[in-house]
């Protein structure tokens, strides 16, 4: 009768191996691609219209800056009421009066090319928004590609683990095994049970945190591109990202505007010369015209404008040394990404090794223990290491996806252009070329109404 038994269960026991090798990493047939989840999610940003705000709000500084050397067109319009000594007098005056500023030894100039150089800086920072959004899509679309594997492996496991169980049983209806093996298959199953539960938890918690990246929940995902190719060297890829980084662009840029900070509290110890021409008339009819020519220059400030300059000039220290902190930043960042990259590969490589070992042991405890060798927790134990390998395998091999695009992310390069995504990106040169000259009706402004409607702001 045990003979009998031992072979009705071999055929099933097998039929479970064979489950496990091919059930393990199974997914669905998926529909999205990590490129339409990265270009989702630059289509769905908040940020991104943030920034691209931030972006136009330093656009308007340089039609500031530039207004300053244009002239100002002003009108007035006065009625006084005198009564003296029992007589009332009334005039009414109408004044229209143009004021330019002629010459300020550069002062205007200054502010015009710092406010330029923000704007520089503020795309820079555009670009660096742009790469966050598209690594955090990365990461959304990885996390939902591992947690869906991590359930159907703790699915299989569980499938697994109930034919263990009913396996016991028949073994201990018959008297091969104890109540007690019967009771470790049982609590192994309940183990497999909750962790399966904990995976479905981690894959919801992947599918928010993919519909916050995206605006969407997934409906499917297809397997992932292939790799990234890697630069040659870690020191060709530090050397790149330290040409091409947004961040150190941006600091770079900002290192200019303080500069010309200074340049331009300098300037403001020096003369301003001016000129006003101004037309009167009043309700008699009467009129004049009068033309000015002003210079001025502020002698004693109370210590302001050495004090502006002081300040200027530790903005300027303070920039130079953002610029030094960012630059070693994107080498540290480029470093870990490339360690994550060498860590994750021979991770894979090890576990490829310790899968083909759990495997081998798994079948061949689980021979044994039909033949009575092996007890019911040894094959609990031998299945159990083979999930975890299958588990760690699973988790290694997201990590070398996102350590690839983390890589590229650290370099500058993680963008919609140098991704070559396909879809229009938005253009930071479009407002300013529409807003530098500081326009108010006309042409100018009628481009620049449209550049609005096409921003559907």
């Amino acid at each position: 009768m045990v003979n009998a038994l031992v072979r009705r269960i071999r055929p099933a026991l097998r039929r479970v191996a064979l489950a496990v090798v091919l059930g393990g990493t199974a997914l669905p047939v998926m529909a999205e691609t990590l490129g339409d989840t990265m270009v989702a999610a630059y289509r769905h940003s908040a940020l991104l219209d943030q920034q691209r705000a931030v972006l136009r709000a330093a656009d308007e500084d340089v039609a500031t800056a530039m207004a300053a050397l244009r002239p100002v067109l002003d009108w007035t319009l006065q009625h006084t009421f005198i009564e003296r000594e029992g007589m009332e007098t009334t005039s009414t005056v109408a004044e229209l009066t143009a004021s330019m500023t002629l010459y300020d030894f550069g002062r205007s100039q200054a502010a015009i090319d710092s406010a330029k150089e923000t704007v520089l800086a503020t795309r820079y920072a555009l670009i660096g928004v742009e790469q966050n959004i598209l690594l955090t899509s990365v990461q959304a679309f990885m996390s939902v590609r591992a947690a869906t594997e991590q359930v159907e492996l703790q699915q299989n496991s569980v499938r697994l683990l109930g034919q263990e169980l009913q396996a016991a049983q028949d073994r201990f209806d018959v008297g091969e095994i104890t109540v007690t093996d019967v009771a470790q298959a049982n609590a192994q199953l309940a183990a497999s049970r909750a962790s399966l539960s904990a995976a479905e938890g981690d894959l919801q918690v992947a599918y928010e945190d993919y519909a916050a990246a995206t605006g969407a929940k997934p409906k499917g995902l297809s397997a992932p591109p292939p790799l990234p190719k890697l630069p040659a060297s870690l020191a060709a890829a530090q050397s790149s990202a330290q040409k091409s980084h947004p961040s150190i662009l941006q600091a770079s840029r900002m290192v200019a505007a303080s500069e010309l900070g200074v340049a331009a509290a300098v300037a403001e110890r020096n003369p301003t010369i001016s000129g006003t021409l101004s037309g009167q008339a009043n309700k008699y009819g009467d009129s004049q015209m009068a033309l000015g020519l002003q210079m001025s220059q502020t002698i004693y400030s109370g210590g302001r404008l050495s004090s502006f300059h002081r300040r200027a000039m530790a903005a300027r220290d303070q920039a130079r040394a953002t610029l030094l902190n960012v630059s070693r930043q994107v080498d540290q960042a480029v470093g870990i990404a490339w360690a994550n990259i060498d860590v994750a590969g021979a991770q894979i490589r090890a576990i490829d090794q310790q899968i083909s070992a759990a495997q081998q042991a798994y079948d061949g405890v689980r021979e044994e223990a039909t033949l009575g060798a092996r007890t019911t927790l040894d094959v609990l134990d031998a299945e159990q290491s083979l999930l975890e390998a299958r588990a760690d395998k699973i988790t290694a091999e997201a990590n070398l996806q996102l350590a690839h695009y983390q890589l590229l992310s650290a370099m500058g390069v993680l963008t919609v252009k140098d991704l070559n995504l396909g879809i229009p990106t938005y253009d930071p040169s479009a407002y300013y070329n529409a807003v530098r000259d500081a326009p108010y009706t006309s042409r100018q402004g009628e481009s620049l109404d449209r550049v609005l409607r096409s921003l559907n702001r």
